[in-house]
């Protein structure tokens, strides 16, 4: 995994590497995610689906599944089971188009989130065996959403949960 993650950011961040654009069908990627989630969870959590857009957009299908990929498997890794999850897709009022995961979990104190993108970067080392993953993910979101000319969102509070988000640019929307 560790391996697949660093080839997968040094793909990113290779300027050579342009953006392959096509049609994405959000709705129908964020229904499967929804399964993914429920999936993964195996019956430990809530796992809502939110649909208030239809809106398509251009942009790559794998990278966007990546990037929302990764918010519903570190909601489901970090939200204690009996927990809520929601996954959202709407559009804002300047056209702007928002997937977010909200979760129910543990938190993330305010002073570790700006760092979260940055490689390997680790809120709590001792429990990083037990959860797993490479700690590139975010770094990767972060990629992602910055070739699609969208945002990284994370607010979070500990003890209340999280949400994670990417705000795609209104030029991005298909009707």
């Amino acid at each position: 995994g560790l391996v697949d993650d660093l080839l997968t950011l040094s793909r990113l961040e290779n300027s050579l590497n342009p953006l392959a654009e096509e049609v994405v069908d959000v709705p129908a990627l964020v229904r499967s995610l929804h399964q993914d989630g429920q999936a993964l969870s195996a019956g430990k959590h809530t796992i809502k689906l939110e649909l208030n857009s239809a809106a398509k957009v251009q942009g790559n299908t794998a990278e966007l599944r990546s990037a929302f990929g990764n918010f519903v498997s570190n909601a489901v890794r970090y939200t204690p089971q009996g927990g809520e999850i929601v996954l959202r897709w709407s559009e804002q009022n300047n056209g702007k188009l928002t997937f977010s995961v909200q979760d129910s979990g543990i938190g993330i104190a305010h002073e570790h989130i700006p760092r979260l993108t940055e490689r390997f970067y680790r809120v709590d080392r001792s429990r990083s065996r037990e959860t797993g993953g490479t700690g590139l993910g975010l770094a990767i979101v972060k990629h992602i959403a910055n070739r699609h000319q969208g945002n990284l969102e994370i607010s979070s509070e500990e003890g209340k949960g999280s949400t994670f988000s990417i705000v795609l640019p209104a030029k991005r929307h298909l009707a």
